[in-house]
């Protein structure tokens, strides 16, 4: 063994802070400490932010300190998280508001399509543009910090109430989509959010509102790294300014409390230098999470809704006081907020908050949250659209995924006799805003429900109404039951009968039909399935159109001769009809892939991924499956999915040839050491007087509910002995090898083998192929790994005939595995018989194959 491997062994088996995410005591998972949080300021890139931040920060009195980390009680501002402002120095209130399609509570703004149907695209450029177009909408209507992109949950459980949030079921396709979400959203001078952090795959005690019912997700430290903070970690390389931590627990601690995941993974590995955000009363303790890394809570309140009462506001100023917080670790957190306000120029003419998040009337009293204040101006319905809609609905129509098509069932034409079934295929008949935060499953499918909803919709594009504005002939039954009007209807001679089914999902707080958050079930919703089969048992040419939050099971119906065609739209947002009609009348041929497996039984995913429903306390789910799900599970267990990871079919074919593999650097087992930590500001560290956070005299009446950050006679506060965590120091312990720069060891970035292929249209109609490259890691390596890993996916469009070359770059990450000894990422295949690179269209469909040779 190598002296710096044998270095690397030591300090984990001696308990030093490089030690692994999770042990075993007493046969139940336990996060190790570390401490103390590491400051942010070292990256270059944050250089300038940070030497602002800290001339401002340096200014500030105790009182100012705790009102930016926080926040001033839910519905006291006008977003959904509002920091005090410090007037004097010129730091405004932030607006932190959801979400990750769009903005919640807000008029004017678009409903882009979720995360997955973004995923569904495979396409980066499309990825960037959504995220620069929210971006903008949030930065013209005020908001400075956009609660998205979200990677977490990354859809352990087909039937995670939230997965449609993100991306898709794999690590690499949910990177990418992180990485162009960050820069596209901060390239219009907003701050991204991305969520949540970690492994909150259900919404079933998920821990929210101060419940003590908390499921703990127990995770070894290899799957941590290479499948749940893959993308988290890509998303601080693009720089983000802001990760939110999760209600739920991890390896037994909360994970806005667990300093392992916050201090030493998130800001020491990945060299995170951004905020710790607590997602909305996921804030456990005081003290504890101060010193564990959360730098804010939201929304200051902290058990429950609206008391007014935080564990930190006039606490925080307590502890500062009493010494149980050091006053360099409040300095850290605070600067790391200022910091991400300067990094992202929005110092510099940033316009006010334009909306109320509590009230659409344009008036309304000051604080909302304790109905009190003078009347202000709160909507001043600013329309932030552009043409924001065109993006919108190239991203529906690009995720639109063709399943299946029979005999060229699809396209059809406009002078073809159409009939269209389901309530799906038609507007919610009680209006498009009627229900909170989209807390029903009426009309239309566009998003599933919860805080990361975007509430403006009333101009959605029906499917109805699409479809009937390009062909003359379209009788529809928009109801979800089998009746014989609906059988008459379908049997009427050579028409083509459009079904349109869906199933939806959300967050916890909402029950819609019974589901509480998550799935109940795999199955389409509204009896879909019978709908499906009475149609297609009377009409010869059935066409069936999902709109789905997820994978469903589809077996009742699939094989029915007469189901000619079924296209999954995954959720469309704003554009449902007119994303789908492009994609029905054959002006677009449909380029979407699945972002996920679809199964033929909930048995298909394994056990293990299963959601945990009952029980109290503190329940252990044990991730035994390791990195293997969605595909992975599918490819280890021999298992036949009904249709693959990645599939996709379309109007046209498309050939894959001539792959080649150049080696661009020789790949080594170990990457270069980190590089040593830049200078980080520095502040007196002596405790500040106690009138900073006295009341002030100009304060004559309390506002109730309002958190403040100060205590009635302060003075009488003594400094003692605080019982700070087991392995607390004052001297930071750096993990060893990995970390370096934002992301990680920048080495991990290094380009080791450039993949070539060729791929051709040879069909008759323009349209986009995906090529994905999928890896296989050398047998006898020491490591079990799944059989093929997807690591690089490429979309370009081709006419008749024409012929692209497509080039793949693999880095030393993608090579590597995470080595729990080592702490750090080892290319297990250098000198080990070499890797074997896959090409194709899906995940199981991969006809160009190749190996290195080094």
């Amino acid at each position: 063994m190598k002296v710096q491997q044998l270095l690397f062994a030591a300090l984990a088996a001696s308990g030093v802070n490089a030690g692994p995410l999770v042990g075993r005591q007493n046969g139940a998972f336990d996060s190790p400490p570390y401490y103390p949080s590491p400051k942010g300021g070292w990256i270059a890139d944050w250089s300038v932010a940070y030497a602002k931040a800290a001339q401002m920060v340096g200014q500030m009195t105790l009182a100012e300190k705790v009102n930016i980390t926080t926040t001033i009680g839910w519905s006291q501002g006008l977003c959904v998280g509002n920091t005090g402002p410090v007037d004097r120095l010129g730091f405004p209130s932030i607006c932190a508001q959801d979400g990750p399609l769009g903005i919640r509570f807000a008029d004017l703004i678009t409903a882009f399509p979720p995360g997955i149907t973004t995923g569904a695209t495979w396409d980066e450029e499309l990825m960037y543009a959504r995220a620069a177009a929210m971006g903008a909408e949030a930065k013209a209507k005020g908001v400075h910090v956009l609660l998205g992109p979200s990677v977490g949950p990354i859809g352990r459980s087909p039937d995670g109430g939230r997965n449609w949030e993100g991306f898709g079921s794999d690590p690499y396709l949910q990177g990418v989509g992180a990485f162009e979400s960050v820069r596209g959203i901060q390239g219009a001078g907003v701050q991204a959010t991305v969520k949540h952090y970690i492994a909150n795959e259900q919404e079933h005690f998920r821990g929210d509102g101060w419940a003590h019912n908390t499921v703990s997700s127990n995770i070894d430290d290899r799957t941590l790294h290479e499948l749940y903070l893959w993308p988290f970690s890509e998303a601080v390389r693009a720089g983000v300014a802001s990760v939110m931590c999760s209600y739920n627990m991890v390896n037994g601690s909360y994970a806005c409390s667990n300093s392992k995941l916050l201090n030493g993974v998130l800001k020491d590995e990945l060299g995170f230098q951004g905020y710790v955000m607590a997602d909305w009363l996921a804030q456990r303790s005081g003290v504890e999470d101060m010193l564990a890394g959360l730098d804010q809570t939201q929304p200051g309140d902290g058990e429950s809704w609206a008391n007014g009462k935080s564990l930190w506001g006039d606490s925080l100023s307590r502890s500062v006081l009493n010494s149980s917080v050091p006053v360099d670790r409040l300095n850290d957190a605070v600067t790391r907020i200022v910091a991400a306000w300067y990094q992202l120029g929005q110092d510099v003419n940033y316009p006010p908050v334009s909306f109320s998040s509590w009230t659409t009337s344009d008036t309304d009293v000051l604080y909302k949250g304790a109905n009190t204040g003078p009347i202000v101006t709160v909507n001043k319905h600013i329309d932030v659209r552009g043409n924001h809609a065109e993006i919108a609905k190239a991203v529906a129509r690009d995720g639109i995924t063709l399943l299946k098509n029979v005999d060229n069932a699809l396209p059809i034409a406009e002078s073809d006799t159409i009939r269209v079934f389901g309530s799906d295929a038609g507007p919610n008949p009680n209006g498009g805003n009627s229900c909170v935060d989209r807390g029903c499953n009426s009309g239309v499918l566009g998003m599933g429900w919860g805080s990361g909803t975007a509430d403006y919709y009333p101009d959605i594009s029906t499917p109805i109404a699409a479809i009937s504005a390009r062909a003359a002939n379209v009788q529809s039954i928009l109801k979800d039951d089998v009746t014989t009007a609906v059988k008459q209807m379908a049997g009427t001679a050579n028409s083509k009968c459009l079904v349109f089914i869906s199933a939806d999902a959300g967050e916890r707080y909402i029950t819609v039909d019974g589901n509480e958050g998550d799935r109940n079930s795999l199955y389409a919703w509204h009896s879909g399935d019978e709908l499906v089969t009475a149609v297609a048992d009377a009409c010869p040419n059935t066409i069936v159109i999902m709109h789905t939050v997820g994978p469903i099971i589809v077996e009742k119906w699939i094989d029915h001769p007469n189901v000619k065609a079924v296209v999954n739209a995954h959720l469309p947002g704003r554009e449902a009809g007119s994303s789908l009609t492009e994609i029905l009348f054959g002006d677009v041929s449909p380029s979407g892939h699945l972002p996920y497996t679809m199964g033929k039984a909930v048995s298909d995913w394994g056990s293990s991924v299963a959601l945990v429903t009952q029980g109290s306390g503190k329940m252990d789910n044990e991730y035994t499956e390791k990195a293997y799900i969605d595909y992975r599970w599918f490819d280890k267990q021999g298992i036949a999915p009904r249709f693959p990871f990645g599939f996709g079919l379309s109007y046209t074919d498309f050939t894959y040839s001539d792959i080649s593999i150049e080696t661009v650097t020789a790949p080594s087992e170990l990457p270069p050491a980190r590089a040593a930590k830049g200078a980080t500001p520095v502040y007196p560290t002596t405790i500040p007087p106690a009138f900073e956070v006295a009341w002030p005299s100009d304060i004559t009446t309390r506002i109730s509910k309002y958190i403040y950050p100060y205590l009635d006679n302060p003075s009488t506060i003594t400094t003692g002995a605080y019982p700070y965590p087991t392995g607390y120091t004052t001297t930071p312990a750096p993990a060893p090898a990995a970390g370096g720069a934002q992301g990680g060891n920048p080495a991990l970035r290094d380009v080791i083998y450039r993949v070539t292929i060729c791929v051709q249209n040879t069909g008759e109609v323009t349209g986009k192929a995906v090529p994905q490259l999928y890896l296989e890691f050398p047998s006898g390596i020491k490591y079990d790994t799944p059989i093929r890993q997807l690591r690089g996916f490429k979309k370009i469009e081709l006419a008749p005939t024409e012929a692209k070359q497509v080039t793949f770059e693999l880095t030393r990450k993608d090579l590597s595995v995470w080595d729990v000894v080592l702490q750090n990422w080892v290319i297990p295949g250098a000198g080990a018989g070499g890797y074997t690179v896959h090409v194709g269209d899906s995940s199981r469909n991969l006809p160009l194959s190749k190996k290195t040779t080094v």
